[in-house]
């Protein structure tokens, strides 16, 4: 993928000295007396429902030792008048999975020791699932509302899961009981199901769990001795429990796999292993790992190897960015002691060297490399005719099917360009055109603020072009904190960058000859002219023309490959990485899901790993460089998480200062009163490099004292991070020890 597109929100820039700052979770707003009253309610409740549980001392009588002990009373009582006894049982299940009490597993037990199976089994099934339901309109009508709104990120998936598969989602939470039925009870009610639907489910899927436990409990009836534990009967009883979760989730997989497949036929044998569509890097790095375990895997790729990323994106971006930085430097020479320095740009030169440099590292990502390592790369088109096959269209015409047990989606991203009226017929430039210029545009229009705007907007304002900036948000950068979109847009117009943000492209026009754009700003229209257009205002998974439409995958409200925890689409042999999949447009992210891929594809039926997208750092190659990884001080406000605030100003570096670069600052966010770093912001020289240390921290859940407590080598610009953690130590030193330690001095002098 060729440059960085993420997700974050704005918020409120904290003081740019602040060190170690508290920031509380937001205020519950004016329904908070409502919300105190009910929640006071709800504490009277619970206390009182406590007493009555201690008083009448039902701890004890739902354990397993009291209802041996009981036994014979209870058939007893069940066989003077089972009418009601069995009404007396119902109610006092149906109440106990209603409160969420614990036992509800000890009276399972007792429906089948005391009415035996089959009434057993009856009277449970519906005592559970009557319970189950007021459970479910407790937690839905007490609790559902404020917990969405206060927890809508941590409940997420499950809305998701009901939205893409209500009944089977909650069937396979009721088929599994590792899931805990009181717990899945309140869940559910927090969630858009309905309560209809969740009784059915629920009596269905609970029925075979709690036949395994009724079945249990009357072998316990049957229990004499010491040695009828090891009766073939109780044992196959307990052995069936510990199975039995094992046993309900292949079944329920087998069931979904059965309906998916369903239409299509499956070969007998297969040519491939793994076939991997998109040679970019999650295609590159999927079909490495294939090959390296030795599986027969095959690359399609249908127009360069190294994908957007070598090609059109991070690599000739960098170069461009060099070439402009190196142009600044003449600018600021004098200031280094250069009198006179000068030098004329050679704007073709500058494009030969970029394409000299993705010469230089096409090798890296050759088809003779990867043919080298065991992989058989097809230069052609591809298209997924069944889950099991793909048709590749070859250059000269020619069609060959592969099948395959598995398939990595990875085809990547292209420049999204918006339907401005007359744009097309004036022409534009993309990030993936940008690259055929041979001579410099007089007057550049740059549309869109975020990274890649950014970063080519200041590389040609450097190289002399007159830029103008438009973006229709309030900043540019909008996914970082204001603080950092503010440094950025001095730098851009420090570099003589129009920055017009607040301004929203309405239509092209050509008038005697001469290309505009006509952008609203409030209720005016601004004209803008322009040689060039380079539209840069995000980038389109490509996901037509591959088959994914003929076999019904799905696709999220990001037009992304909707894809599981695993990686898997709607078919579980088929996987998607990198910027089709999402969540995330970065090079190094779908490096990072192809192993994922490849790994669960091969080994997924011994196996499976769940993508980990908990560290994901990325960077802004503009000048000052700004990277960042984990939460910003917005989305730890707007999620509702507290965090502290601590800063370095990079203004007070020495080798910054030697370098002419003591500009920006190192901003980490940590647990109150803990050193659990939980995101980080670096704007300043080299940001993306200082980032790496801060990334393998959190990684593996190493604090700011453990990067204190490093040495870094001096002059460096990593010190910094150094001296924010000791800005960090500072501010959290034990102030009453530090008292009687300086009392201990005084002693000693006296």
């Amino acid at each position: 993928m060729p440059f960085q597109f993420f997700k974050a929100s704005p918020m409120q820039a904290s003081p740019a000295n602040s060190t170690s700052v508290p920031q509380p979770a937001p205020a519950s707003g004016s329904r908070f007396p409502q919300r105190a009253w009910l929640w006071a309610g709800l504490a009277l409740a619970a206390v009182l429902g406590v007493a009555l549980y201690q008083h009448f001392g039902l701890g004890e009588l739902l354990t397993l030792e009291r209802l041996k002990l009981s036994r014979d009373s209870l058939i007893s009582a069940y066989q003077a008048n089972p009418a009601l006894a069995i009404l007396a049982f119902f109610g006092l299940y149906v109440v106990a999975t209603a409160l969420s009490i614990p036992g509800a597993l000890i009276l399972t037990l007792a429906g089948g020791a005391i009415f035996g199976f089959w009434v057993g089994l009856l009277i449970v099934s519906f005592a559970s699932s009557v319970g189950a339901l007021l459970a479910f309109l407790a937690s839905r009508y007490l609790l559902r509302g404020w917990l969405q709104a206060k927890y809508a990120r941590a409940l997420a998936p499950i809305n998701e899961g009901l939205q893409r598969d209500g009944t089977a989602y909650l069937l396979t939470l009721r088929l599994v009981p590792v899931f805990p039925f009181w717990l899945v009870n309140l869940l559910m009610g927090l969630t858009s199901i309905t309560a209809t639907r969740f009784y059915i489910v629920s009596q269905i899927g609970m029925l075979a769990g709690t036949a395994v436990f009724v079945n249990a409990g009357t072998r316990v009836a049957a229990l004499e001795s010491a040695g009828d534990v090891f009766s073939p009967a109780m044992l196959g009883s307990f052995a069936l429990l510990g199975i039995f979760p094992l046993i309900s989730k292949a079944l329920v997989g087998w069931s979904q796999r059965r309906k998916v497949y369903a239409r299509w036929p499956k070969p007998a044998s297969f040519d491939r292993n793994l076939v991997v569509i998109g040679a970019g890097a999650g295609g590159l790095v999927s079909s490495y790992i294939a090959a390296a375990v030795k599986a027969k895997v095959s690359l399609i790729e249908g127009h360069k190897m190294g994908g957007d990323c070598l090609n059109y994106g991070c690599v000739p971006s960098k170069a461009l960015i060099r070439s402009a930085k190196m142009a600044k430097q003449f600018q600021k020479a004098e200031a280094f002691g250069f009198k006179g320095a000068a030098a004329s740009l050679d704007f073709a030169s500058v494009m030969q060297r970029i394409h000299g440099v993705i010469r230089d590292i096409e090798p890296h990502d050759s088809v003779e490399r990867y043919t080298r390592l065991g992989v058989d790369v097809v230069q052609g088109h591809a298209r997924i005719t069944s889950p099991w096959s793909v048709e590749i269209t070859q250059a000269d015409g020619r069609q060959r099917t592969l099948t395959t047990r598995n398939i990595v989606i990875a085809t990547g991203a292209s420049p999204f360009v918006p339907p401005i009226p007359g744009l097309q017929d004036a022409g534009f430039l993309t990030s993936d055109t940008v690259w055929k210029l041979t001579a410099l545009p007089k007057r550049l229009l740059v549309l869109g603020g975020g990274p890649i705007g950014c970063e080519l907007a200041q590389s040609f304002a450097r190289l002399g072009s007159e830029v103008t900036q438009v973006e229709m948000a309030p900043r540019v950068m909008v996914r970082e904190d204001p603080e950092v979109s503010e440094i950025v847009a001095q730098s851009l117009q420090a570099d003589g960058v129009r920055l017009l943000t607040q301004h929203q492209a309405v239509r092209v026009e050509m008038v005697a000859g001469e290309k505009r754009l006509i952008a609203r700003h409030g209720d005016q229209e601004v004209v803008i002219a322009f040689d060039e257009l380079l539209c840069a205002v995000g980038r389109a998974p490509r996901v037509t023309g591959f088959g994914l439409e003929e076999l019904g995958i799905p696709l999220t409200s990001r037009k992304t490959v909707e894809t599981n925890a695993y990686l898997q689409t709607l078919y579980p042999n088929i996987y998607a990485v990198g910027d089709v999949a999402g969540p995330f447009q970065f090079t190094h992210t779908a490096a990072h899901q192809a192993w994922y891929a490849a790994v669960n594809a091969l080994f997924g039926r011994f196996k499976k790993f769940k993508a980990d997208y908990r560290v994901i750092p990325w960077a802004t190659f503009t000048d000052p460089e700004v990277a960042r990884v984990g939460l910003s001080e917005t989305e730890a406000t707007d999620q509702g998480v507290p965090f502290e605030v601590t800063r370095y100003g990079i203004d007070d570096l020495d080798r910054a200062i030697a370098d002419g670069s003591a500009h920006g600052f190192v901003k980490v966010l940590t647990v109150p009163g803990k050193d659990k770093i939980l995101g980080v912001t670096i704007v300043g020289e080299h940001a993306g490099d200082l980032l790496a240390e801060y990334v393998l921290a959190m990684k593996h859940g190493l604090g700011l004292n453990k990067i204190l407590g490093t040495i870094h080598t001096y002059p460096t610009l990593a010190e910094a991070n150094k001296y924010v953690a000791g800005e960090w130590k500072r501010a959290h030193a034990p102030k009453k020890l530090l008292q009687w330690i300086a009392r201990y001095h005084n002693w000693e002098r006296a």
